[in-house]
């Protein structure tokens, strides 16, 4: 699984969705995506949690389920690593690798003092994960959060990725970016296959493609769109007292190829 991710990083653009659990995991397996990456958001919402609320063994145990319900690469939100020190990112990087995450991406935000990592700390965080992602031939992304938390500018956003390319990761990622120009300069700068966050109002997929992105993930979108479509069908039928919302619900022959009952 490794080396088939790690090829669809070579060229191209490729869309890698964010299943949530193991239904919406094989679900997208079915309608041909290559590549699955997990929701940081999306999982904690099926505990019935906020972000950045679930502990390192919920999320390993996660990922080995949703690895073990798909035959595609998964990559794994991997938050800061769950660990406060460079070596404790190392362990947790190995214990999803042993999961069987395909890639694993670090982000550089601490949620316990609510601010972005200096550039510095964060790449010996990024060098501990690439340590481990090198030995087995995972992807590594290396994540700058400064643009979501108003931490630094573009220049900062760049001049982090680019250091964390230095001390290792395959893919570079700045969550939030919208741009069409910003976007662009990102990946003319870097020099590295840059992943971008599909926006309700962003860039679409053939025009991020023409700027030279490599992969573009959904984030927590397609859960919140879920648990959306829910929420309209249960109050059609606590308002109305109908159940039209069964016209969009999934076809039988999809369900049917998605769940073998013989699975």
């Amino acid at each position: 699984m490794s080396e088939a991710f790690r090829t669809l990083h070579e060229s191209g653009t490729f869309v890698i969705p964010n299943p949530w659990d193991i239904p919406s995991a094989r679900l997208l397996e079915h309608l041909g995506f290559a590549a699955l990456a997990t929701t940081s958001s999306g999982f904690a919402a099926t505990l019935g949690r906020g972000d950045q609320h679930v502990s390192r063994d919920e999320l390993v145990r996660h990922v080995a389920s949703l690895t073990a319900a798909v035959s595609i690469p998964v990559s794994v939100d991997a938050e800061r690593g769950y660990a406060t020190g460079a070596a404790g990112v190392a362990t947790t990087v190995r214990m999803l690798i042993e999961a069987g995450a395909a890639g694993v991406s670090i982000e550089d935000y601490d949620p316990d003092a609510q601010a972005v990592y200096p550039a510095g700390v964060a790449a010996e965080r990024i060098a501990a994960a690439a340590a481990e992602c090198d030995r087995h031939g995972v992807v590594l992304t290396g994540r700058a959060e400064n643009h979501l938390y108003d931490a630094g500018g573009l220049d900062d956003t760049i001049a982090r990725l680019i250091a964390y390319r230095e001390a290792g990761a395959t893919c570079l990622y700045a969550p939030g970016l919208s741009d069409l120009g910003d976007i662009a300069k990102v990946v003319r700068e870097t020099g590295a296959p840059v992943n971008v966050l599909a926006l309700r109002n962003g860039p679409s997929v053939p025009e991020l493609a023409g700027a030279g992105v490599r992969r573009v993930s959904t984030g927590g979108s397609l859960a919140w769109a879920a648990y959306g479509a829910l929420v309209d069908a249960a109050t059609e039928l606590r308002d109305q007292g109908t159940s039209t919302y069964l016209d969009r619900a999934l076809p039988r022959a999809v369900r049917d190829a998605a769940f073998p009952a013989d699975d």
